[in-house]
């Protein structure tokens, strides 16, 4: 509701007392009514002029297809929206109504903006899954494998689709034998993420299925948001039982088919890839029997064999009676041999004892030693003659010998020694004496004392 404004001072200037403005105070009143009169609202348009100036404010028309309006959006707003818009760019803007005074038109203050339709989702498509990889949602290494044969089938889907119809008449056409337990949940529209990711808890928990089938048909990216809802994919990894993810078309992905354990193209491809086929579980069922029975066959002939061979042992208790009476004489026959046979090596043993007994006794060893020590004195004594004797002839020569070479003998042959008076030196040379020297020369029996008159040499 718009407010009026105050009343303003009349002009004077005017001789009827008429209000008479100014354009900047229309314009400035006008601005305030504006401001003041709108609520903070939200557009969608399509992005036209659109201009970013050196100052990172942005202007820009808003358009549809049968009006525009003039914006704005100042620097330290457009720096929060994470993306820079281009012409033709469909948004979604948060504005209050203003009016540019300088020109007295009137504009949009932007104070929030989005990518709206498809490129918003997209971009939150694409934040997300970037964030889930980060922190290894999508890691192979923690899929779980799916069960060849399992017994209960889970299916979260709506109820009332044609994604379910299809999914069963495949159970049907390929496997049978399952038992399938459907999960009815909304796959479009708000609400519907709570809803599966609650389907996918409760099975989780109750585990009466083998594996899980999510499923749903195809669509827009808008169609098939819930499955890309952050709430669901983290459903999907904690999930402990194997799940199978069957959304859209082939060529829709969604962040749950990266989080599945197995990713369908399709809710049918989904439904075929968790079941084996009817005909080649018969064609292996026929295979199984088949050898089975070959088996069977096998062990009864064996067992026949073993059968005839018993019977062929097969004796009668009189015999069997012999023939344990017979071993008995056997055993006793052994024993009788075994006990004489024992006795006669205890006996050899006695006796060897007996001998090494007498050996030891005392008496025999001091005579034996008596014995010894008589001989090793009698070998004594003549070893000690033998040994004298051989030194007195050894003395009686090495004598002989000593006085052949002795100077005595020598001075008994009339030979003498001539030596210096003083020194006792052995004279050898004439060299060695002078004329008047004193000389001593040693005969036989005595010496002479003599003085030298003259040397001469030969």
């Amino acid at each position: 509701m718009i407010e009026s404004l105050p009343d303003r001072q009349l002009k004077k200037s005017d001789p009827h007392d008429r209000f008479i403005y100014t354009v900047s105070e229309l314009n400035g009143d006008v601005r305030t009514l504006l401001e003041t009169g709108f609520p903070i609202l939200w557009l969608e348009g399509e992005i036209s002029n659109f201009a970013a100036p050196s100052s990172g404010h942005w202007y820009f028309s808003l358009k549809d297809s049968k009006a525009q309006v003039r914006c704005a959006m100042f620097k330290n707003k457009n720096k929060n929206t994470g993306f820079t818009p281009k012409q033709g760019d469909l948004v979604l803007i948060k504005a209050r109504i203003s009016l540019y005074e300088a020109r007295g038109e009137y504009q949009l203050i932007t104070e929030d903006m989005e990518e709206a339709g498809f490129g918003a989702l997209q971009r939150a498509y694409d934040a997300l899954k970037k964030k889930l990889e980060s922190e290894g949602l999508f890691n192979s290494a923690v899929k779980k494998a799916l069960p060849a044969y399992p017994k209960t089938i889970g299916v979260i889907s709506s109820p009332t689709g044609a994604a379910i119809q299809d999914v069963l008449s495949v159970f049907s056409r390929r496997y049978p034998l399952a038992d399938v337990l459907l999960y009815p949940v909304q796959v479009q529209g708000e609400g519907s993420a709570q809803q599966i990711s609650t389907a996918i808890a409760q099975a989780s928990r109750e585990k009466q299925c083998d594996v899980l089938l999510l499923c749903r048909g195809g669509g827009s990216l808008e169609d098939l948001w819930s499955f890309n809802e952050e709430i669901v994919a983290r459903a999907i990894f904690h999930c402990e039982i194997p799940i199978i993810s069957g959304i859209g078309h082939e060529i829709d992905f969604t962040i749950a088919d990266f989080v599945a354990d197995k990713r369908a193209p399709t809710p049918s491809a989904g439904a075929e890839l968790m079941t084996p086929n009817r005909d080649d579980l018969d064609s292996y069922f026929k295979s199984i029997s088949t050898q089975l029975i070959r088996n069977i066959k096998e062990k009864l002939n064996h067992k026949n064999s073993q059968l005839l061979h018993l019977n062929k042992r097969l004796k009668h208790p009189s015999q069997h009676l012999q023939e344990l009476s017979q071993s008995v004489d056997e055993c006793e026959l052994r024993l009788h041999q075994a006990f004489r046979h024992n006795i006669k090596y205890k006996t050899l043993a006695l006796q060897q004892l007996q001998t090494q007994l007498t050996a030891y006794n005392p008496q025999y060893t001091l005579a034996n030693h008596a014995q010894k020590l008589s001989f090793l004195q009698h070998t004594l004594v003549n070893r000690m003659q033998s040994l004298i004797e051989n030194k007195q002839n050894q003395f009686t020569i090495a004598a002989r010998t000593l006085h052949t070479v002795s100077p005595l003998a020598t001075l008994g042959r009339g030979y003498s020694i001539v030596q210096q008076r003083n020194t006792n030196c052995i004279i050898r040379s004439h060299t060695d004496v002078q004329p008047d020297d004193g000389i001593k020369v040693k005969l036989n029996d005595g010496q002479l004392l003599c003085k030298v008159t003259k040397t001469l040499s030969e």
